[in-house]
């Protein structure tokens, strides 16, 4: 593995980029106050921008270790985050990344998950090394899944309460692509 940190990332309309302090109030108003982003993911809405600040803080700690990888996803025309998408979990035996992602509520069927993670997938597969990336979604939220197939990855099954978010005990729809067969499709896939 070549790590280097989460490294800025340009596509058409995004700057994926590391989290500054700066973010939260963007953060707090544009995601994660929303319980419609936060339905499917392991973590409450917060409830005032000091929990949004705490979080980002934490992320921006951590910045300096390179095998941390953490983006915000910046809207061009917009000039501040929408989003993010991260590593949840990696294996350096393996060469496996586990990405993790959630967009605002306003920005959603506009095929900027599918941009951002596309680019992620780029990176994370042909500059760090990566040869296997995978992502999984709650069975209630396909629209997830198309994400991850229009970014290359393939259905590999359903893992039965396997994990827990604010719906409770969910089963898990995995998702996997080896790095031969993402390269080409994260190269076609912007938009």
């Amino acid at each position: 593995m070549n790590h280097c940190g989460t490294q800025p990332l340009e596509t058409g309309r995004l700057l994926l980029r590391p989290f500054r302090l700066t973010d939260a109030g963007a953060a707090f108003r544009n995601w994660c106050s929303d319980p419609r982003v936060t339905e499917f993911l392991t973590w409450p809405p917060h409830a005032d921008p000091s929990v949004t600040e705490r979080v980002i803080s934490s992320w921006v700690e951590r910045y300096p270790q390179p095998d941390y990888y953490q983006w915000a996803i910046e809207l061009k025309r917009l000039g501040e985050p929408i989003g993010s998408i991260t590593v949840v979990q990696s294996n350096e035996d393996l060469g496996l990344a586990h990405i993790g992602y959630c967009v605002g509520h306003d920005w959603w069927h506009q095929g900027i998950m599918t941009e951002a993670f596309s680019a992620v997938i780029a990176f994370l597969c042909g500059t760090v090394g990566f040869n296997r990336i995978e992502a999984g979604h709650d069975t209630a939220n396909p629209r997830s899944g198309a994400v991850m197939r229009k970014c290359g990855l393939k259905y590999e099954g359903t893992l039965r309460q396997a994990a827990r978010n604010n719906r409770g005990i969910v089963d898990i729809c995995m998702y996997g692509g080896l790095r031969e067969e993402l390269m080409g499709d994260a190269a076609q896939v912007e938009g």
